[in-house]
């Protein structure tokens, strides 16, 4: 028998079964039209005795697989990436997959830690929620030579497979919804551009939706997330200059669009009377804040189901020429776009 409150073995289990490691290797493998009746009972009744639990991982690498799945994510607080990690749990349940999170909490060197962390764990692939990673810590991952798919964001020169929202849809979608609602006067809001796709995607979507439209006024700014005291400036100035005619704000993301809630409050104005106000991502609270906020909501669940399930094609074997899926969001009109 095993010591007192050490993990039984292999061995603990042929020595109390009276056979050879050989043959308890078979019968946790499945292969029992090799072993006698009797053989199996005794393996079996030692193993429940013994309370023995195989390595999963140690029985998986003699097979060459771990079916080890890694997620890198900037920040797990941010409510995209907790939906989108919903979705690839679930996809990892139904696939029979692990999924090891590594949350670098937007600290560059951890992107390097983390690739070198899960290769010595040997995971078969890497999904990327690159929500809000910083474009020197993109270009890092582009070291792991393991399937990857990018989720939200592209990487310049780096083939590989993105999944996300359709921006250029989605910005159109939002951008003639404010047109319909009767605003005359447009601010595309945005943290800045850099290389980030994703909001040069909506800016150029807003910027074309409104190109030939000589009624209208558009402007965009970028913000930084934690700059509150250039937002307030920003979207007061905006507020002035169009003083007395219809004018809302089109905010590129749910992180800002909070802080640009929070301005508006500190400088007084309501959305909805004053100003309209649309934000990217459906946040829980969007709708119990004042008459509600309209918001453009992205399939998040969906979109992080679909990049485990791309990741494991690659994994099994997909060559494929690398491609982005896309998906359409969804217009939840509130009361932030009402003209009155």
């Amino acid at each position: 028998m095993n010591r007192k409150g050490a993990r039984a073995t292999i061995s603990d289990v042929a020595k109390a079964a009276q056979t050879g490691k050989t043959s308890v290797s078979r019968y946790l493998n499945g292969e029992l039209q090799v072993l006698s009746a009797d053989l199996k009972q005794r393996i079996e009744h030692a193993i429940a005795a013994l309370d023995y639990r195989p390595s999963q991982m140690a029985r998986g690498l003699k097979r060459g697989r771990t079916r080890l799945i890694g997620l890198i994510i900037a920040d797990i607080t941010n409510p995209y990436s907790v939906d989108v990690l919903s979705g690839i749990e679930a996809a990892c349940r139904a696939q029979g997959f692990t999924l090891l999170v590594c949350n670098t909490n937007n600290e560059v060197d951890q992107e390097q830690h983390y690739l070198q962390l899960l290769s010595s764990y040997q995971v078969e692939g890497i999904v990327v929620n690159a929500v809000g990673m910083r474009e020197e810590a993109l270009g890092r991952l582009q070291q792991s030579l393991l399937p990857m798919v990018l989720i939200d964001r592209k990487i310049p020169d780096f083939a590989c497979d993105v999944i996300g929202l359709n921006n250029t849809e989605a910005a159109t979608v939002a951008t003639r919804h404010l047109i319909d609602q009767g605003y005359r006067a447009l601010l595309f809001l945005s943290e800045p551009l850099g290389l980030v796709n994703t909001r040069q995607e909506r800016l150029e979507a807003f910027v074309s939706c409104a190109r030939d439209r000589h009624d209208l006024i558009t402007e965009s700014a970028e913000v930084a997330l934690t700059d509150a005291d250039q937002l307030e400036q920003v979207l007061l100035d905006f507020y002035q200059r169009h003083r007395g005619e219809p004018a809302a704000v089109l905010v590129a993301n749910g992180a800002l669009t909070l802080q640009a809630a929070r301005a508006l409050r500190r400088l007084g104005l309501n959305w909805g009377e004053e100003i309209g106000l649309l934000g990217f991502d459906e946040l829980e609270w969007a709708e119990l804040a004042g008459v509600g906020i309209t918001t453009l909501k992205q399939p998040t669940w969906q979109i992080g189901y679909a990049a485990l399930e791309q990741v494991i094609r690659r994994i099994e074997g997909d060559n494929a020429p690398v491609s982005e899926q896309v998906f359409s969001g969804e217009l939840i009109v509130r009361g932030s776009t009402t003209t009155r």
